[in-house]
C-alpha cells in the first residue's frame, strides 16, 4: 500500500508593490517599495490570499478546516500560530508574479498540561520564475475551548532575557491590528473582536498577531546584521494590544519581552554570507 500523500495547494499572485507600501505606512515607515524593488523579509505574508465565502468560514473567522481543505480538522477549535522557520534564497521582487506551493508536513495530536493539543506544520515554497526564493515552515497549534465554569488557570510565563545589546519599544493599537488583518486577509476574530477574544477564547483583550511580532523582529535583524539566510521564531505567550513590548537583540538572538518581563517570542537569525 502506498503511503497517503500530504495535501498540497498551489497559488499564484502578483506581488503588488502598493500593498507592500501600505504595510510600510501601517508600520510607520516611509513607503519606498515600487515595481522592481526587493521586498523586505516576511512581506510575502501580504500575498497569496485564500478568500472563502461566509459559509466556508469557521466560527473564528478563519477558513473552515477539513472538508477537502489544506489543513485537516484536528477536532479542536482554537487556533494559534506557534512559530515558524524561514530559509531565504533570493529576494522576492515587487510587481512580479510568484507562485506558492503549500503542503502539510505533519498533523499530530498530543496531550499537554492544558489538555489535548493538535499540531500542524505547513511548508510553503515560493518561486518567481524558475527561482526558489524562500521556504517557510509554519507551525500551528489547536486547543480546546476554555471551560467557562472553571477558575482561570494561574500560569507563570517564562521570564525573558535581559542581556540585550539593542532594544526598542513598540506599541500596538486596534487600528494597526485591523490594518494587518486586512493586508494579510486574516479573519481571525481574536485580533479585532474583543467580545469574541474575551468570552469565547479566554483572552484578556485583543491579541497581537504572532506574525506581526515576528515581522518586527525580522526587520530589526535585517537592520542590525544584514540580509538574512534563515530566521526561526517561537511564540512563548500572547501579547495584548494594550501592552508595550520590547524588541531585543543580542548577537543573532532576538526576542520580544512583555511589559511585565515575560517572554512573548524568541527568535534566532542567521545572516546571509
Amino acid at each position: 500500500m502506498k503511503p497517503a500523500k500530504h495535501p498540497r495547494e498551489s497559488q499564484r499572485d502578483v506581488l503588488d508593490p502598493a500593498r507592500a507600501a501600505a504595510f510600510q505606512v501601517a508600520l510607520g515607515q516611509v513607503p519606498d517599495i515600487t515595481d522592481g524593488a526587493p521586498l523586505p523579509p516576511f512581506f510575502h505574508q501580504l500575498y497569496f490570499w485564500s478568500p472563502q465565502p461566509p459559509q466556508g468560514l469557521g466560527r473564528d473567522g478563519h477558513p473552515a478546516v477539513g472538508a477537502g481543505g489544506l489543513i485537516p480538522d484536528m477536532g479542536l477549535p482554537r487556533r494559534m500560530w506557534a512559530g515558524g522557520r524561514l530559509a531565504f534564497f533570493a529576494p522576492l521582487i515587487a510587481g512580479q508574479p510568484a507562485q506558492r506551493v503549500s503542503v502539510v508536513e505533519q498533523a499530530v495530536h498530543k496531550h499537554g498540561r492544558s489538555g489535548p493539543l493538535g499540531f500542524v506544520t505547513l511548508r510553503h515554497e515560493i518561486r518567481q520564475g524558475d527561482t526558489l526564493c524562500l521556504t517557510e515552515w509554519q507551525d500551528l497549534v489547536y486547543r480546546k475551548d476554555p471551560d467557562p465554569t472553571a477558575p482561570h488557570p494561574v500560569s507563570t510565563p517564562a521570564p525573558a532575557r535581559h542581556d540585550e545589546t539593542d532594544m526598542r519599544q513598540v506599541t500596538f493599537n486596534s487600528t494597526l491590528l485591523f490594518r494587518y488583518s486586512a493586508l494579510t486577509f486574516n479573519g481571525h476574530r481574536i485580533h479585532y473582536d474583543p467580545d469574541y477574544a474575551r468570552d469565547v477564547e479566554g483572552y484578556a483583550g485583543l491579541v497581537v498577531h504572532g506574525p506581526l511580532l515576528a515581522q518586527h523582529l525580522m526587520l530589526l535583524a535585517k537592520e542590525m546584521i544584514g540580509p538574512l539566510a534563515e530566521f526561526t521564531f517561537r511564540a512563548a505567550s500572547p501579547l495584548m494590544h494594550s501592552e508595550t513590548a520590547s524588541l531585543c537583540r543580542a548577537g543573532t538572538d532576538l526576542w520580544v519581552r512583555g511589559p511585565d518581563g515575560r517572554a512573548v517570542m524568541e527568535a534566532t537569525a542567521r545572516p546571509a554570507l
